[in-house]
C-alpha cells in the first residue's frame, strides 16, 4: 500500500477494508500490496484524508456512470477542479482512482453504507458538497446524476433537509435561500436567525479541518454560501 499511498498525505485507513477495499484491490491489484483478508476487514481507525478522497472518487465515479456515458470533456473539467482543490500531485492520483473505478460495477449502497458507518456526519456533509461541486464542474448536471447523488445522500444517512440545503447551493430553486437555511418563507424572523445559527454550527469549517487545509477551504465555501443565503433573506425582510 506504500506506493499507492504516497500521493495521499495521511494514507488509507478503513477504506482498505470492506466493499471500498475490494474496489481498490480490483482496480490496482498488487499496488495496494494488501492481502484479500486484510482488504475484507475494516480496520478500527478514524477517517483519514486518504479515506475521504478515495470515498469521494468512488462516489463520483458512480455519479458519472448514472447517465451511462463518460465524456472526455467531463474528465477534463474534473481534472481542473481537482487540481484547483487538491493540487497537481494529489489530483493525478485521484484521477487514476477515478479512471480505474469507472471500469467497474460499483455497489453504491454497500460503499455508501461503509462510509456512513465510518465517517462522521460533518465530513459526510462535506463529501456531499464536493460531490455536487464536481458534478457541476462543467456547468451542467444531468437529471440522472442528480438522482444518483440524492440516492447516495440517502444511503450516507444525510437528512433530507441537509441534502436539499446543499443541492440549492448549486442548483438554486426560486426560494433557494430558505432551502439553504432549511426553513421556509412562512417562519418568523427569529426562526430565521435560529436556523442560520444552527446551520453555521453544523457546517463550520473547523469540523473538517482534520482532513487538511484544502478540504477546510471547500468547507468554508459552503459556510459562505449559508451566510449568503442568510444575508439574502435579511435584505428581503429588512432584518437588522
Amino acid at each position: 500500500m506504500a506506493k499507492f499511498g504516497k500521493w495521499i498525505g495521511a494514507g488509507l485507513g478503513w477504506t482498505i477494508g470492506g466493499p471500498i477495499g475490494a474496489l481498490l484491490g480490483f482496480a490496482f491489484g498488487s499496488v495496494l500490496d494488501a492481502s484479500t483478508e486484510a482488504r475484507n476487514k475494516i480496520p478500527e481507525t478514524g477517517t483519514t484524508r486518504g479515506d475521504f478522497e478515495v470515498s469521494l472518487m468512488i462516489l463520483f465515479a458512480a455519479t458519472m456512470q448514472a447517465d451511462t456515458k463518460v465524456l472526455k470533456s467531463e474528465l477534463d473539467f474534473v481534472k481542473k477542479y481537482l487540481v484547483q482543490t487538491f493540487g497537481e500531485r494529489e489530483a493525478m492520483g485521484m484521477l487514476k482512482i477515478l479512471r480505474n473505478i469507472l471500469k467497474q460495477d460499483i455497489p453504491v449502497r454497500d460503499v455508501s453504507r461503509q462510509i456512513r458507518m465510518r465517517m462522521n456526519y460533518s465530513s459526510r456533509l462535506q463529501l456531499l458538497h464536493l460531490l455536487f461541486g464536481i458534478a457541476m464542474a462543467d456547468g451542467h448536471i444531468q437529471s440522472a446524476e442528480i438522482h444518483q447523488i440524492e440516492q447516495i445522500a440517502t444511503e450516507l444517512g444525510i437528512q433530507n433537509a441537509d441534502m436539499n440545503s446543499i443541492k440549492n447551493m448549486f442548483i438554486p430553486s426560486t426560494d433557494w435561500a430558505y432551502q439553504v437555511l432549511e426553513t421556509n418563507p412562512g417562519v418568523s424572523d427569529e426562526e430565521i436567525k435560529k436556523a442560520y445559527r444552527r446551520l453555521a454550527m453544523k457546517n463550520h469549517p473547523d469540523k473538517v479541518a482534520y482532513l487538511g487545509e484544502e478540504i477546510r477551504k471547500k468547507a468554508n465555501e459552503k459556510f459562505q454560501r449559508i451566510s449568503e443565503a442568510y444575508e439574502a433573506i435579511k435584505k428581503e425582510r429588512g432584518i437588522a
